[in-house]
């Protein structure tokens, strides 16, 4: 057990290096502005990392670990409606494209999560973000696999284990959630529990 866990802490030892923490603050300094100036964030994924959208969504409405208002942030897999008419009707591939192109507006943030990398429907939707003129933000193992050239702000890593690609995520949006809400609440109160 102890080995394993060594080898856990050395993994995300050499993930979070110094790029990639600088990487991380430019996503945070992009979030707080573009949450400042009335921009909204969509957020996708497959799978787990649809679940991980969910997260984040909820971390920026609900709070991270200050009372404060809500920041308009939205995960695009939880309408099951919308995925299961438009999938059947159209294809999978443009499910969160589509939703891209209903909701996102210039100056908005795509915010996608892919541990492979190379996951058909991010790729669409990425694409008709930069053609709306939304910032993008990508994680994604495998170093970024097919979305490189498509991401303003990459948080990409070496790693190809899904498992372990999702542990680094986790880490990572915590953290951006937590320095979001700082920069734009620093004044408002702790909240005394967090679920």
């Amino acid at each position: 057990m102890n080995s394993w866990v060594q080898k856990r802490l050395q993994c995300l030892e050499e993930s979070f290096n110094e790029e990639y923490c600088q990487d991380i603050d430019k996503v945070i300094d992009i979030l707080a502005s573009r949450f400042q100036t009335g921009h909204t964030l969509l957020i996708c994924g497959n799978g787990g990392s649809a679940a991980d959208a969910q997260h984040i969504a909820a971390e920026f409405v609900g709070r991270f670990q200050l009372n404060r208002p809500g920041l308009p942030a939205i995960a695009l897999g939880t309408n099951p409606a919308t995925l299961t008419a438009w999938s059947n009707d159209h294809e999978f591939e443009t499910i969160f494209a589509r939703q891209v192109q209903s909701f996102g507006k210039a100056g908005d943030i795509l915010w996608v999560l892919s541990t492979s990398g190379k996951s058909p429907n991010v790729i669409q939707a990425l694409k008709v973000a930069k053609e709306r003129g939304l910032i993008t933000i990508g994680m994604a193992g495998n170093n970024g696999g097919m979305m490189n050239g498509l991401i303003d702000y990459p948080l990409f890593v070496r790693e190809k284990n899904t498992p372990y690609i999702q542990e680094i995520h986790l880490i990572t949006y915590h953290r951006i959630c937590e320095q979001v809400e700082a920069q734009l609440f620093a004044d408002q109160t702790l909240a005394m529990s967090h679920d």
